[in-house]
């Protein structure tokens, strides 16, 4: 069934300009910088590709108690994401072999309210079992350098890595990693209970980071293998970045809303819904997270959704120590980064954020694009428009976001997932129209 989607800004190779998109077969058949007879009129509103999500943690199967494909993707549908791609953990068992990853695949039937594809667990075991995973369609190899919180996903040594890299020396499959290097010192904090925030920035410092990602990144550079570093917190690494790109070392980085929205000066002591790691640090290394963002330095975001139940956050005690890291927002990210973002970059620099460049980097074609022939998932948004977050508009499972009360930018209008309007003016509308993303 053909139909036509008309705005003053749509979003075609770089610019918002008037257009009318015609949608037929989930892909978009033509476009016209003419308003057709008989298109759907969205007035001024943004239509531009659906955002695409690299880093969240859906946790199905095996503990849906924190989240399932079902309230996720409809969270990300309803913040006009229409692309995730889900991390080997915390589901159990965790995506580190292919009878896992095939029980991943199947839970997410009758659930796929977005696309979804799925990166392999990295932990040290034998190469042969990763490429496995590869071979079955997952898209690149996510490995902790530090402790992931998991027994059964335990980080992978140096010596393992470097194996890892280089077996994948001059592919264009990426190893994703979360860089902290636990082992280095860290200041001693005296207290039984981590109550003040700031006992617990302390106890993760920058210099775990920083030293992480060196050596990670000299292993990309060495074995001329992608890397990606996830959730990048640091601000002090950022210009040894900037050389080794210059370098041509192939590696990209993300950062996450959480980093440009929330500063550790806000953050209450005993506020655990905030702890998540890296830890989100003070204002000055938010400032200039958003400028290597807007000048290219950070590639994209990504919202690393990782939810877990109430009685995990140590909500009682308001214990850093004990609760369980991870920040839900899987919903926010448009909105969220767009509100951190606006004042300091324009639209059109902020667009490519969410959507071309996550597709580039995932090395899909038809998606993160409105062009002839791409799949037709689109994001119809109003980004003057602010909204507070309230619990009867979160989709996530549990409604314990950092976000809820905030006013934010960005109202999602209507999300269209291939070709079918999933949610659009607070409902939804058809559900169960994702594809499975694979390599």
């Amino acid at each position: 069934m053909k139909k036509q989607i008309y705005s003053k800004r749509v979003w075609i190779n770089g610019s918002l300009i008037p257009a009318t998109l015609t949608v037929k077969g989930g892909k978009i058949t033509s476009i016209s910088d003419e308003k057709e007879h008989g298109a759907k009129d969205y007035g001024d509103h943004i239509i531009m590709p659906g955002v695409i999500d690299v880093h969240v943690h859906i946790n199905e199967p095996g503990r849906t108690e924190w989240e399932g494909f079902d309230t996720g993707t409809k969270a990300a549908a309803r913040g006009g994401t229409t692309t995730i791609v889900d991390m080997p953990l915390n589901s159990s068992p965790v995506v580190t072999h292919v009878k896992a990853f095939q029980n991943k695949i199947n839970a997410t039937e009758g659930k796929r309210h977005v696309n979804c594809g799925f990166w392999a667990g990295g932990i040290g075991q034998d190469i042969k079992d990763i490429h496995e995973l590869l071979d079955a369609g997952c898209l690149g190899v996510k490995v902790f350098i530090s402790d992931s919180g998991l027994e059964e996903f335990p980080n992978i040594q140096l010596d393992n890595l470097e194996l890892l890299m280089k077996d994948f020396s001059g592919e264009e499959i990426p190893v994703l990693a979360h860089c902290e290097l636990d082992t280095l010192p860290a200041p001693l904090i005296k207290a039984d209970k981590w109550i003040k925030y700031a006992d617990y920035l302390q106890s993760r410092p920058k210099e775990w980071e920083n030293e992480a990602i060196r050596q990670f990144v000299n292993l990309c550079t060495k074995y001329n293998c992608k890397a990606h570093i996830v959730h990048l917190a640091s601000e002090e690494i950022l210009s040894w970045i900037i050389d080794m790109k210059k370098k041509g070392s192939p590696f990209t980085v993300e950062t996450c809303p959480h980093y440009l929205f929330f500063a550790a000066e806000d953050i209450q002591d005993g506020d655990t819904v905030l702890k998540c790691a890296p830890p989100i640090r003070k204002r000055q290394t938010q400032h200039k997270l958003k400028k290597a963002l807007i000048d290219g330095v950070i590639n994209f975001i990504a919202t690393d959704h990782s939810p877990a139940p109430p009685n995990l956050k140590s909500f009682d005690s308001g214990d850093f120590r004990t609760a369980w890291g991870g920040i839900s927002g899987i919903q926010f990210l448009l909105s969220a980064s767009w509100t951190s973002l606006k004042s300091e970059a324009s639209l059109e620099q902020f667009i490519p954020l969410v959507t071309e460049k996550p597709a580039s980097f995932l090395k899909q074609q038809f998606i993160g694009k409105l062009e002839i022939g791409a799949r037709a998932d689109i994001c119809i948004w109003n980004p003057e428009f602010t909204f507070q977050v309230t619990e009867d508009m979160i989709e996530h499972k549990h409604k314990i976001t950092p976000y809820l009360g905030h006013e934010l930018y960005g109202d999602v209008i209507a999300t269209i997932v291939n070709g079918h309007t999933v949610f659009e003016n607070g409902q939804f509308k058809f559900l169960n129209k994702g594809r499975l993303i694979k390599k």
